[in-house]
């Protein structure tokens, strides 16, 4: 199947299916009493979903406490750097917590309520899905744990302090290489003997069915923005869409936007040191299919076909597979996805900085990069990058490891 033989007028109707596939990708491989709770969550999501209460909460919240509409900045300087190219960013950086996250987070958060839960259980990488939960959490009244691999606690040791202050209780988790995906695999054990009274709250559009529909059905917010923004700002739509991409909640909120039109769409994913196995996380470029953490999609397999080692410079891209919708539209080939490096991603994170006095997260850094690679190749047009998140956590990190460039 390629993007011509689907219908995206109704994608959002047919996709994913009732059993949560998206393609062939997707789906719920859980135990079975953790099968009942998702089926539980799966029931409240689709009711709550279509309720005008619930829909109108949400957006008063968006409103009044996160900030939203978050704007559309014309990247003028920055630009003119690169040629004739016009970069455009809608700044999710600006988006209460300095980041995407909290997009979701409210929602599931407001869900828990809805359901009776006491406790919100979430797992999180560079820290911002923590904080946007732990914000959601204090907000609603609930308890937050928030598991977080020991290197990332390191490397972002304000997000940490941000959890705490807020009232979450921090997790560090130290099997393994002490990353994101060992702070899933924690948050899902503990979630196994807590479902009762908690919920986990996904952070991304990854796991068993509901939760990638669900994130991204939280996170379309930006795309829909995003669009109806740049078409106010210039009369048209952009000629194409960049967002980086790690599990990927970030990137399919904004491709939300965007599928159905004449709009190239691009999903960054992190080289790191470059293409050899265990030097990078691009599970999409790179991976095959397979399960891992309840779900089916695109993964990074060691030799006995787990989940593979991985890296990159930034936390929250650092993960073994990505979400089950990016591999099906990967597989349309309606999304193009490819990758950059470290030391791409630096030069982008200190260009937008001097160019626009705009610090961007590493993880944004990677759409930055991107977008002035492709800027130079299309000679003229414009691109609208998705700036997940503001670059706060990642500052010390950068100038002890890079310096100041």
């Amino acid at each position: 199947m390629k993007f011509h033989d689907v219908d995206f007028d109704t994608y959002f109707r047919n996709y994913p299916d009732a059993n949560g596939y998206f393609g062939k990708y997707g789906g719920s491989y859980i135990p079975p009493q953790l099968q009942a709770a998702m089926d539980e969550i799966t029931d409240a999501y689709m009711t709550i979903c279509k309720s005008s209460k619930f829909v109108n909460e949400l957006r008063r919240i968006r409103r009044e406490f996160q900030g939203r509409p978050t704007p559309v900045s014309h990247l003028e300087r920055l630009s003119s750097s690169l040629g004739n190219v016009q970069l455009y960013a809608k700044r999710e950086d600006l988006n209460h917590t300095g980041a995407h996250k909290l997009n979701h987070c409210m929602g599931e958060a407001l869900l828990a309520k809805y359901m009776g839960k006491k406790k919100v259980i979430a797992e999180t990488g560079a820290g911002q899905h923590g904080v946007a939960l732990a914000t959601a959490a204090a907000y609603f009244g609930l308890e937050c744990d928030i598991y977080m691999g020991a290197v990332d606690v390191k490397k972002q040791a304000p997000n940490v302090a941000r959890m705490k202050i807020l009232g979450a209780r921090v997790v560090e988790v130290t099997d393994g290489l002490q990353t994101l995906k060992e702070a899933v695999d924690a948050a899902f054990d503990a979630y196994s003997r807590e479902y009762h009274d908690a919920i986990y709250c996904i952070g991304s559009v990854v796991g068993p069915h509901p939760f990638p529909m669900m994130v991204r059905d939280f996170q379309s917010v930006v795309g829909i923005e995003a669009r109806s923004q740049f078409l106010e700002m210039t009369g048209e739509l952009p000629d194409a869409v960049v967002a980086c991409v790690g599990g990927g909640s970030n990137a399919m909120g904004m491709f939300a936007g965007f599928l159905n039109d004449p709009v190239d769409i691009y999903g960054v994913e992190p080289l790191g040191r470059g293409p050899a196995l265990g030097d990078h996380a691009a599970s999409l470029n790179y991976g095959s299919e397979g399960v891992m953490h309840g779900f089916n999609s695109l993964m990074l397999k060691d030799e006995h076909g787990g989940p593979a080692p991985v890296y990159s410079v930034a936390s929250g891209l650092d993960y073994p597979s990505s979400g089950p919708e990016h591999a099906f539209l990967h597989d349309l080939g309606r999304v193009t996805y490819d990758v950059v490096g470290d030391e791409d991603t630096i030069d982008a994170f200190f260009a937008l900085s001097r160019l626009e006095g705009i610090i961007p997260a590493i993880e944004s850094a990677h759409a930055v990069a991107y977008a002035m690679q492709l800027a130079k190749r299309m000679k003229r047009g414009s691109i609208l990058i998705n700036l997940s998140g503001r670059g706060d956590k990642d500052m010390d990190y950068v100038i002890e490891k890079y310096g100041i460039r």
